[in-house]
Order: structure tokens, then sequence, then C-alpha cells
């Protein structure tokens, strides 16, 4: 017995020096920002018990997705192969419940309550389906006509379509980014998936004229009015143009070196809605200015490569379409929250990995951060 411990404890110590450390340090830095930038944009929220419920509640949430991150390091990802099924089958269950059992909040029903306790399941439905995705592709070798890419899109409709349905289009939106990503990974044709980027966007715009024309309500009334907002937000200055408008004003006003941390004037007088959540950019841009928010960005430029460094390392096609996955899903989850909070993107909904608040999607994160170490840690195999 002891000798068969020291063989694992050999390997673990070998496995651990290829760890990423680049990777965990970025990572825990975005942490600790989000934490600072919470704090600030919440301490003077109205109707919060004490200033510090927003950041105590995030820090345990920080500490959960650690722990987390950490025990999936603890074993082999390909054996996350042979719970495929399970996972998938379990995956649906959990959204379609959603839709009877879940809550409301800001007009989509997209919690879960488990005792105290708010889960969002379409956090984790984004590991799920990568995981599950990226099984179905490694089994699939062969993408090179258009036809062979509709296995692959089935199997992320039915997740996609109960999220849409909740509705939370920006989620559904993300599964789509996650589904391209990993396709482009697996070896589809640019050309194909181009194709596809042009029929979901004609589908979009479709749905929003059937909508207006009230031939088929296929979008909520705000999801069209925040359309609208993209394209001219003076149009409502005080209504739904409101958010982007205070968002640019924020971030504008923060200059070169920003008004200093507890003191941009449109986050602490409470001009700027959702600043701990999808706005959480403005407020860095406004208390930390250019500097602050390129260092951020910096940071997650540090993320993007470093995952794609898992990407190519990886020793099999599994381990490398999780990490494309995952890649995909941070870097689309970047580009539109930042877009949107500059006014270049529709709003959405889409949060800022690891910054804004959310505990189910800062546990999320972090469990894709361990898998990601999972993969590079295992990217060797181990001679004696």
């Amino acid at each position: 017995m002891r000798i068969l411990e020291r063989f694992r404890a050999d390997i673990e110590r070998r496995q651990l020096r290829d760890l990423d450390p680049v990777l965990f340090l970025v990572t825990l830095a975005l942490v600790i920002c989000g934490l600072v930038v919470i704090y600030s944009a919440t301490r003077s929220l109205p109707g919060v018990p004490h200033p510090h419920y927003y950041v105590q509640r995030q820090a345990q949430w920080a500490v959960l997705g650690l722990l987390a991150g950490i025990a999936v390091l603890g074993y082999d990802y390909r054996a996350l192969q042979k719970w495929t099924y399970v996972l998938y089958i379990g995956t649906v269950a959990v959204l379609a419940a959603v839709m009877v059992l879940g809550f409301s909040a800001a007009g989509a029903e997209r919690w879960l309550a488990l005792g105290p306790v708010r889960l969002q399941p379409s956090e984790f439905a984004k590991v799920s389906i990568i995981l599950t995705l990226a099984a179905y592709l490694d089994r699939k070798q062969d993408l090179s006509r258009l036809s062979s890419l509709i296995g692959p899109l089935l199997h992320v409709a039915p997740p996609m379509v109960l999220i849409a349905l909740q509705p939370d289009i920006g989620t559904a939106l993300v599964f789509a980014a996650i589904t391209l990503g990993m396709l482009y990974f697996a070896g589809a044709q640019p050309k194909h998936l181009f194709l596809l980027i042009l029929a979901g966007v004609g589908a979009i715009v479709l749905a929003g004229y059937l909508t207006l024309q009230g031939y088929v309500p296929l979008l909520k009334d705000y999801q069209v009015r925040r359309l609208a907002v993209f394209l001219d937000p003076y149009a409502d200055p005080t209504g739904d143009g409101w958010n982007v408008i205070q968002s640019m004003i924020a971030i504008g006003s923060g200059g070169f070196f920003g008004k200093g941390l507890f003191g941009g004037s449109q986050t602490q007088l409470n001009f700027v809605p959702a600043r701990h959540t999808d706005f959480i950019f403005s407020v860095i841009g406004e208390e930390f200015g250019f500097l602050g928010a390129t260092f951020i960005l910096f940071l997650f430029a540090l993320l993007i490569w470093r995952l794609l460094r898992v990407t190519v390392l990886a020793k099999d096609r599994y381990g490398m379409l999780i990490a494309g996955g995952i890649t995909s899903m941070f870097f689309f989850h970047i580009l539109v929250n930042v877009g949107m909070t500059l006014g270049v993107m529709p709003i959405t909904g889409i949060t800022l990995p690891f910054l804004s608040q959310g505990g189910s999607s800062l546990m999320a994160n972090l469990i894709c951060i361990g898998i990601a170490s999972n993969i590079v840690m295992r990217r060797r195999k181990i001679h004696f």
C-alpha cells in the first residue's frame, strides 16, 4: 500500500509541475479586482442591508469556486467522457425544471432556489455543454461538409432553446459562440461557420421585424427596445437608452487616471444601473480611468492567451476541444460586455467574467479554469 501511495504521489508531483502558474495568477488577480470594484459599486446601493453585503456574498462564492476548481484537478478530465450522456440529459432536465419551478428576476425565469441559496442553472449549463459537445465532436472526426454540422447544432439546440425561452437571449448567444468556436477548433470549414453566423444574424433581424410588425411575437418588448436603443440610444435618453448613455458618460468622465476608488460620481450617486453586474466595466472606467480599464483588458488578454496555449498543448482531441470551448466562452463574454458598456454592442445581459457580481457565474467560471488547468497538467505522458 505504501508503494502504491508513493507511486500516486510521485505522479501528482510531476503533474503539478506542469500546471500553468500564469493562468492561476491572472484568474486570482481578476477575482480580487472584481471584489474591489463590486464593493465600490454597491457600498452606496439603495436597499441593501449593509455596505459589505454584495462583496461578502461574492467573496463566499469565490472561495467555493476556488475549492471546486482545485477539486477538479484531482480527476483526469478524460474520465468525464463516460458521463457524457448523464451530464447532457441532466442539464436539459434542470433547464426544463427552471421553466416550471424557477422564479423570475429582471423579467426572466432564470433561477432555482435550494433553501437559502439561489442558483442560475444556465451558468453551469455552459460548462456541461462544453464537456458534452467536446465528447460528441471527438467522436465525429469529419466536419468538412456543411451537412456534417447538423449533428453538433442539434446537440446544442435543446438547452439553447430552453434558455432562450426563459427568456435569456444573452446566454443563448453565449451557447452559439461556444458552438462556433468548438466547431472551428474541431476542423469545420470557416466558410461554413460564416454561413451559420449570417443565418443567425438574419434570424434575429427577422424575429425583430416580425415582432415590430405584430405578425409573430418572437421577441419580448424589452428585447426589441434593446435592439432599437443599440441603433440610437438618444432616441429614448430617459428610458431604455438611459443605461448605455450613463455608462458611456461614466467611462468618458474617468479620463486617463480615473476619479479614484469611491470617487466616481456616476457610480456613487446611482446614475449607472446594474453597475455591479452588467455594467461593472463602467465603474472601472470611471474610477480607474483609461489606465485601469487597460490593465483589466490586459489581464483578460493574458487569460485568453493562456487558454489558447492550453488548447494547443492538450495531448488529445477531447482536451483540445474542451479548452477551445472555454476560450470561446470567455472571449465572447469579454467582447460583448465591454462593447455593451461602450455602446458598440447591444445590451444583452452578458456579464464580465470574474468581475461582475453573481455567484453562479463566478463559480462556473472558476470550474472552467480548473478544467483547463487539468488539461494542461496532464499534457505529458509520465515515464518511469
